[in-house]
């Protein structure tokens, strides 16, 4: 038994779904199903229980999973926990920090460099959310913001800010206006943020887009917010980004832009403090950098 198979079972497991485990493993459907069938024939036990609308656990895969887990972490603290033991006493750790951090949470985060500096040396380490939770995970990184939801039990999660979305869209076609109905964007595009940057939460405000009638979509792979920026400010689409100008997100904006509130619901963006659970036990190497970031970030920030 290899342990990929593990971490394919253990994504299938959590996520109940093989699209979606696939994307999280940055793989297709079709070969992590194959994988989980070899996983099956050579257990001699059929772990999931699939038909054309839904995945579940088996007795046996339900069994599996704890076991699954407890391999897996023992497997992923075997680098860090090597590094910990032969590292001196002031360290460089990382902090991961997702696109279009708010300037509140980096403010936080220099005053967690300050805090800790007499023993730890923070950096800050860029990428999108799901690739940096898995850093997190494997021990490469101490903490990140992340993009919510996260799920991955190993892991601990502290909410610390919450920032409202509205319609970036043509502001000749909504000059006056200060709020946009999804029915006034029923004739535009909707371009979602780039693929590697986007939250699940993005996923469900693309399913309430639809419901609402707006169907036309644009993708633009190998491009970023730049280019989603060009095409709404040429008149033909629009995008969902912060409405809180103070977001770096707004540097993006280009003429003919302008950001509105929806009137009918109002989408929110929540971001995350993550840490391994077992790096901020009693004793553990960086329980006390995780403590000062409980302290610093335990009052919420709303935008």
């Amino acid at each position: 038994m290899e342990m990929l198979h593990l971490r394919y079972f253990v994504a299938v497991a959590e996520e109940l779904n093989f699209s979606q485990a696939a994307r999280r493993l940055h793989m297709a459907a079709s070969p992590l199903s194959q994988r989980i069938k070899d996983l099956e024939g050579e257990l001699g036990q059929q772990l999931f229980e699939r038909s054309t609308h839904r995945v579940a656990l088996t007795k046996a895969g339900t069994a599996l999973l704890p076991l699954a887990r407890d391999v897996l972490e023992r497997v992923n603290a075997i680098p860090w926990k090597l590094r910990d033991a032969a590292t001196a006493a002031r360290r460089t750790v990382f902090v991961g920090m997702p696109a279009g951090v708010h300037p509140g949470l980096r403010e936080r985060v220099r005053e967690l460099a300050q805090r800790c500096q007499d023993s730890y040396e923070l950096k800050r380490w860029p990428g999108a959310s799901a690739d940096l939770v898995a850093a997190v995970h494997d021990g490469r990184l101490a903490l990140t913001l992340a993009r919510l939801p996260v799920s991955d039990p190993a892991l601990e999660v502290l909410e610390v800010m919450t920032e409202r979305l509205g319609a970036a869209v043509p502001a000749d076609r909504f000059a006056g206006r200060d709020s946009v109905r999804l029915a006034d964007l029923a004739e535009l595009s909707y371009i979602p943020s780039p693929s590697d940057a986007t939250p699940t939460y993005f996923e469900q405000l693309d399913a309430r887009l639809d419901a609402a009638g707006v169907k036309k979509r644009i993708r633009l792979p190998g491009t970023g917010y730049s280019g989603i920026a060009e095409l709404v400010s040429s008149g033909i689409a629009f995008s969902i980004t912060m409405l809180d100008p103070d977001s770096p997100m707004h540097l993006y904006r280009l003429d003919n832009v302008t950001v509105l509130p929806f009137t009918e619901f109002a989408p929110e963006l929540r971001t995350g403090l993550l840490w391994h659970r077992e790096r901020a036990e009693r004793g553990a190497d960086l329980a006390p950098l995780i403590a000062a970031a409980q302290e610093i970030f335990a009052e919420e920030l709303f935008a």
